[in-house]
């Protein structure tokens, strides 16, 4: 298969079209599939070499599902994360996978990247919940993120390497996909009161939410960071991953999406505020001026408010007889419920 074709499935990679993309004489490669139940939006493989300097690699691919596949396309997911290695990942503080080939049909959304295999960093797992110790090295170093691109946001917006949380593709199309995940849903699992009561205004809600969201100073928003996306190197520093959802908008919703939903509800209820102040004081100490921070506790409630969108429009693309897909939207779904009740969510709605 020639290099400059962007392969339709796993299947169309063989040594011929691997040694292209990475410039080395690529003699053998076998496949896995990987990830299944921690991300829905791709499919991702481990790719083992013979031949060349590399042992293996990370191949995405989109995903399997035709559910996931029509939001991820509809969104610029795929090339947002095409675009992410091609200009952003230079600039991370965060240590990312280096990105060896990616390729976007900017038409179809059909795309491939591969990427560093970072197998052996390690991980944590999303359902658990990650420990107050590795939490507080997760917001150091989201707050380092933060600051990096601090008012830089617009150039890579204007390029289509990200894209803003006001775009008007967000009201038009979340709307349907949470109506079908929120069906979902509560065909699957018995959904708690408290979602219930707050899930059909948050619909009429999301747009304004958006635009709050989005309003200035802004920064490139990660978009997904969660446990599933976060490993650790051996010195506990993070290595992050998944870069289909970076945007421009308020730092504080990837914190308050990763306090939300990434430490379990007790962990949260008790570090919550610790957390934020914590993520508040790395953003100045790295430069930001404090006048931009004044806000940033009111758009921390609307994000956390927002992310309700993660667990319901994944669903959709979901199979709820794998339990830890299952277990993920359930667990989601509960942390969810405590910070409804400690933030006073629904006030907002």
């Amino acid at each position: 298969m020639d290099e400059t074709t962007i392969p339709s499935s796993i299947a169309d990679i063989d040594a011929s079209w691997m040694a292209a993309a990475l410039g080395q004489p690529i003699t053998g490669v076998n496949h896995e599939q990987i990830g299944e139940g921690v991300g829905v939006s791709s499919a991702v493989y481990r790719s083992t070499l013979e031949g060349g300097d590399l042992d293996s690699v990370v191949v995405k691919l989109p995903a399997l599902a035709e559910e996931a596949v029509f939001t991820s396309t509809v969104l610029r997911m795929y090339i947002r994360e095409v675009r992410f290695f091609e200009n952003l990942a230079g600039q991370s503080p965060i240590r990312v996978p280096v990105g060896y080939h990616g390729a976007v049909d900017l038409e179809t959304s059909q795309f491939v990247q591969v990427m560093e295999d970072m197998g052996s960093m390690r991980m944590v797992d999303q359902n658990e919940g990650m420990n107050i110790d590795d939490a507080q090295r997760a917001v150091d170093e989201l707050a380092a993120w933060h600051a990096t691109f601090w008012r830089k946001a617009d150039a890579p917006v204007d390029r289509g390497d990200v894209v803003c949380l006001s775009d008007p593709v967000y009201p038009a199309v979340l709307p349907m996909v949470f109506a079908e995940g929120w069906e979902k849903v509560n065909n699957a699992m018995d959904v708690d009161p408290v979602i219930a009561s707050v899930g059909p205004g948050w619909v009429e809600w999301m747009p304004s939410a958006l635009e709050r969201l989005s309003s200035a100073p802004n920064t490139i928003t990660h978009g997904d960071y969660r446990a599933d996306n976060i490993l650790f190197d051996d010195e506990g520093n993070v290595v992050l991953l998944d870069f289909q959802l970076t945007g421009r908008g308020s730092a504080s919703y990837d914190l308050a999406y990763f306090v939300t939903q990434s430490l379990a509800p007790d962990l949260a209820a008790t570090h919550e505020t610790a957390l934020f102040n914590r993520w508040l004081d790395g953003l100045i100490a790295a430069g930001v001026p404090e006048a931009d921070t004044t806000n940033l506790w009111d758009r921390y409630r609307d994000a956390a408010l927002f992310c309700l969108v993660y667990p319901v429009v994944a669903s959709r693309g979901m199979d709820f007889s794998d339990e830890r897909q299952y277990a993920l939207v359930d667990n989601m779904n509960t942390r969810f419920v405590r910070a409804v009740d400690q933030l006073h969510l629904a006030d907002l709605l």
